[in-house]
């Protein structure tokens, strides 16, 4: 019966392929520029987005808008379906952010 459950068990979180997808799916929105090897990335000179690895999750720190010093909301992405999550907010505020210019 175990046999079964593990069958239907969704495969184990890794965080360092998460990350490299992430990295490549924001890349190819062309809007921000990646900095200090990928850990960070800006929009306009000005840092949005921190992404961390932390045993078994992933860390963002996403800012609430762009500014020098900007204030963070944030992330712990322990699954695929938290990163889908961050990277629905990541798009939604970069809509909202180039549009306000």
């Amino acid at each position: 019966m175990s046999d079964a459950n593990d069958f239907f068990a969704l495969p184990a979180f890794k965080p360092g392929e998460a990350l490299l997808k992430l990295k490549r799916d924001l890349r190819d929105l062309r809007q921000l520029a990646e900095r200090d090897g990928g850990s960070s990335f800006a929009l306009k000179g000005q840092d949005v987005l921190e992404l961390a690895i932390d045993g078994a999750q992933l860390n963002a720190k996403l800012a609430k808008r762009p500014a020098q010093r900007p204030e963070w909301d944030s992330w712990t992405c322990k699954s695929s379906a938290d990163v889908r999550r961050l990277q629905d907010e990541i798009k939604k505020r970069l809509a909202r952010w180039t549009t306000e210019d």
